[in-house]
């Protein structure tokens, strides 16, 4: 497999950072894109005042409101969108012990 191909000179945009505290979280779906794909959820929230989307294969998510959150997000015509996999709990060194 060759490997070194550029995709250009033009620089890829820095992905997007966000970390807050989660002030509401809703549940949709699941929904069925195509046929043997898995049942996918989509959840809205609600970081520090920004909505943001979030679609899993997961029912259930590891946060919950009240939670000090951090991620990685890219803005879109239809809102901002969470990268797969990216949502965690944030851990606060000054409070870790």
């Amino acid at each position: 497999m060759a490997g070194g191909f550029r995709r250009g000179k033009r620089q890829r945009p820095p992905k997007l950072e966000a970390r807050g505290i989660i002030e509401s979280l809703e549940r949709e779906g699941p929904f069925k894109e195509w046929l043997g794909m898995p049942d996918l959820y989509r959840f809205h929230l609600v970081v520090d005042g920004e909505a943001y989307s979030y679609q899993t294969e997961d029912a259930e998510l590891s946060v919950a409101v009240g939670d000090r959150v951090v991620f990685r997000y890219k803005e879109t015509k239809a809102g901002r969108w969470v990268d797969r996999n990216s949502l965690a709990k944030a851990i606060d060194p000054s409070e870790y012990q």
